[in-house]
């Protein structure tokens, strides 16, 4: 795929995006949502999201920093064929409980009767066994807190096909994961609907409790990618004559790590005041994100094959590294965007698995490519006698061993404390889980740095590193040789030694040269 053809797909992507209405995050908006049936109820669920808990800390504008779940507007509708079934002169005609729960007390609602099918209904056995109220939900109170699991009782009035719950503040006094559920155990009520919203607050904004960490990390993640680029760009600038290519590459590596983490911690921050997240703003940090990535990985691709410093260009395989990299951007785009855009509960990201599975074929194929490359280029500067090159290669190949074992390790651990935390109930610490490859990123991205740092000799450290077996004593040789035989004989000479010495600097022999030119 050609440049236009890219520029094109992205236009598009960006058209899509931008058309898309806001979706609302800690503010949970229900535009009409249908209630499911599960068992004997129907059922629709509000929201998810990890509280901490706070006392009444009035602040000097008046405001209060306190943790509530607001309920703002909600309107339950039900058919009009339900609602035909009674007279205008009813007064109650169908219940809707909206019931808060924290994820310790999730057996606290529902039971079973003698053994069977657990129901979150009460019905006439389980009246005689649990004491409840048929036509209710079952609900035993919290040993911690009599009044939780928190209910709210909303009836339909006479023939009216529509009801307002009352708005209402339920202030959270123990921290954690809360979960919201609109239940109805009539069976008259098929096809009931909600339209409305809650807000869902934590002492310091709406940014709900398992992304808070993260607004702080990508703070220290900004500055520490601020520090970095400040430290190379004085030795770019100090050295700009001799920089080499892949100098470069590192260049917008930086300038890009720097542009995401700002542009997550400026999004985070407006999410946290305003309890909203526009598709838009959050789409376009995604698209930086990926962008980031799919670089960060060519770059690596393009050192271990040798290229800016083993090898001019890449030849025929130039074509193969960028299509390689377009798949993997639209695979981790599409990715990114199901876990971020539009995200309302505070779950850790469930990606569905055929948008998962390609990112991670895709990275287990570049790993195996990287290291590939890397023994090709070890072997041909160890076969050259390419001392100080095979050193520093030496180094880069330990490093990114490492970063590949230990993300091999990190996500046996992240599956391990996704399948046991169904609920969520760790919370407080999912925020590692995302900040991980962040950090790994960004130490792979230093010792790069470290090891092909611009300096004064970044040129001609390459040429003396590749003149021959004697490396330093051979050029000095070389130098005063052509000076003391004179003549065009000697200039000859050195002019010959000279191609010879661009060919090894590169790391290209002439069968690869021509190879290249016929590719």
């Amino acid at each position: 795929m050609d440049l236009a053809s890219l520029l094109s797909t992205i236009s598009l992507l960006s058209l899509i995006v931008f058309n898309l209405e806001k979706i609302d995050a800690s503010v949970h908006t229900y535009e009409l949502e249908s209630f499911k049936e599960v068992g004997n109820a129907y059922l629709l669920s509000g929201g998810s999201e990890g509280i901490v808990a706070s006392q009444a800390i009035h602040i000097d504008d008046g405001s209060s920093k306190r943790s509530f779940i607001k309920f703002d507007n909600i309107t339950f509708w039900r058919s009009k064929e339900a609602a035909e079934e009674h007279s205008s002169m009813e007064h109650s005609t169908g219940l809707i409980q909206a019931i808060i729960f924290e994820a310790a007390d999730r057996d606290n609602i529902g039971g079973s009767a003698y053994g069977g099918q657990r129901s979150i209904c009460c019905t006439p056995d389980l009246a005689k066994l649990e004491g409840c109220r048929q036509g209710e939900i079952i609900r035993r109170p919290s040993s911690v807190d009599a009044e939780w699991p928190f209910v709210i009782n909303t009836h339909f009035s006479a023939d009216y096909r529509d009801t307002r719950m009352e708005d209402k503040e339920v202030y959270i006094t123990k921290t954690g994961m809360y979960n919201l559920f609109f239940i109805s155990c009539d069976p008259k009520l098929k096809g009931l609907a909600v339209s409305g919203r809650t807000l869902w607050k934590n002492p310091d904004g709406y940014l709900p409790g398992r992304m808070a960490p993260l607004m702080t990390f990508y703070t220290f993640m900004s500055l520490a990618y601020l520090l970095l680029g400040i430290i190379w760009l004085v030795q770019y600038i100090r050295f700009w004559r001799d920089v080499l290519p892949i100098q470069n590459c590192i260049t917008a590596v930086i300038a890009l790590g720097l542009f995401e983490m700002t542009l997550w911690f400026f999004e985070y921050l407006n999410f946290n005041n305003t309890g909203i997240r526009p598709v838009g703003i959050t789409s376009w940090v995604v698209t930086v994100g990926a962008i980031r990535k799919t670089v960060s990985r060519l770059l690596v691709l393009s050192v271990a094959m040798g290229y800016g410093v083993v090898r001019p260009t890449l030849g025929g395989l130039t074509s193969k590294v960028l299509l390689l990299g377009l798949t993997y951007f639209l695979a981790t785009e599409l990715l990114d965007i199901s876990e971020n855009v539009g995200t309302i509960n505070d779950i850790s990201g469930k990606a569905r698995l055929f948008l998962v599975l390609p990112d991670a074929f895709l990275d287990a194929f570049l790993i195996l490519w990287i290291f590939t490359s890397l023994s090709r280029t070890l072997e041909k500067l160890q076969a050259r006698k390419s001392s100080v090159k095979l050193d520093i290669y030496r180094k880069f190949t330990n490093a990114l061993a490492l970063c590949v074992i230990a993300s091999v390790a990190w996500i046996g651990y992240e599956v391990y404390f996704k399948a046991t935390d169904p609920f969520s109930e760790r919370w407080q610490s999912a925020w590692i889980i995302t900040a991980f490859w962040d950090i790994i990123a960004f130490a792979l991205l230093c010792v790069m740095c470290y090891l092909w740092q611009p300096s004064q000799s970044s040129q001609r450290y390459a040429y003396s590193a590749e003149a021959g077996e004697d490396g330093d004593d051979e050029e000095a040789q070389y130098l005063t040789k052509g000076i003391s035989d004179g003549g065009e004989l000697g200039l000859a000479n050195m002019e010959k030694k000279e191609r010879n010495l661009d060919n090894d600097v590169f790391g290209v022999d002439e069968d690869e040269v021509e190879e290249d030119k016929r590719e």
